[in-house]
């Protein structure tokens, strides 16, 4: 998969998408990444994100159907690709390929 390269912020919201599967759209999103990870994101820019992502082919959209808490409006849901699969699991074992090259002695650390 060369030059698919996620940035974090795309790898986190690539991974809730996958999180929340059928439900995810995009103050589900915000809100998930603000309960799992703690950070606090604006929603523009999870949109920002989201749009790159689709972008590149990682994620699909589709309209929801309309609800009353919503004043009528559809909800846009996002599902991952396999093309986003596949990112995610390279994502995931670059990581770990790396980690896991640490020395044991470089993660130890006296705490005095």
């Amino acid at each position: 998969m060369k030059g698919t390269y996620l940035g974090e912020l795309e790898e986190l919201i690539l991974l809730t998408v996958g999180v929340l599967y059928e439900n995810a759209y995009g103050v589900a999103i915000k809100d998930e990444i603000e309960k799992q990870v703690g950070r606090k994101l604006n929603i523009s820019a999870v949109h920002a994100v989201l749009k790159r992502l689709e972008d590149k082919a990682l994620i699909n959209s589709s309209m929801g159907g309309a609800t009353s808490e919503r004043g009528g409006r559809r909800k846009r849901l996002f599902t991952l690709t396999t093309l986003g699969k596949k990112a995610l699991e390279q994502a995931n074992e670059v990581r770990s390929q790396l980690y896991n090259q640490i020395p044991k002695v470089a993660l130890q650390f006296n705490t005095y």
